[in-house]
């Protein structure tokens, strides 16, 4: 399997047409860890729909991956480690991703636990000028994020939420203990 992702593209329908429509194109209704409804039964689809056939169902496209516990239950991360897929470093031609390994502890957080942001998995799949400098700022500290602005889908709500895990996944980012 090859991916790439479009981040103008995703906030742009993420805002217009809402999550629930992403997840329906992917075809990630779940039944349970590692098992997807078929698409004439998940509630997305319509099922008088005669091109419904055509479509590749879930369980084919995406049971021989390792599974997660949220979103549409692929461990895309895992995934990527073992070679089962290779992300493409941009929609067209062969742009080669860098891989930069340096994480960001956010320290902001109301009280909650810090977050930590690792560039690696993410960079391992987007090239920099995807966020930089349009959702945030290359500076540490610079571009001011809430989860006000998140669950608006600005930010790493241009994607959590929409097509990476979702984020009612706290402890996924809110991982460190506030320090005193």
């Amino acid at each position: 399997m090859w991916f790439a992702m479009d981040i103008k593209k995703t906030r742009r329908v993420s805002k217009s047409v809402g999550i629930a429509l992403l997840t329906g194109m992917f075809g990630v209704q779940l039944a349970h860890a590692g098992k997807w409804l078929p698409l004439n039964k998940d509630g997305l689809h319509d099922r008088r729909s005669p091109g419904l056939e055509l479509l590749q169902s879930p369980q084919d496209a995406l049971g021989s991956l390792p599974t997660d516990t949220a979103g549409n239950k692929v461990n895309w991360s895992r995934a990527m480690d073992e070679r089962l897929i290779k992300p493409r470093g941009a929609l067209a031609g062969d742009k080669k991703v860098q891989i930069l390994d340096l994480n960001i502890v956010m320290t902001d957080t109301a009280g909650h636990p810090n977050v930590l942001f690792p560039h690696k998995v993410h960079t391992q799949w987007l090239d920099c000028a995807n966020c930089h400098e349009s959702l945030f700022k290359s500076k540490t500290g610079a571009t001011p994020v809430t989860m006000g602005s998140i669950l608006r889908g600005e930010h790493c709500g241009v994607c959590h939420g929409a097509v990476a895990f979702p984020l009612t996944e706290c402890r996924r980012c809110h991982l460190l203990p506030q320090e005193g």
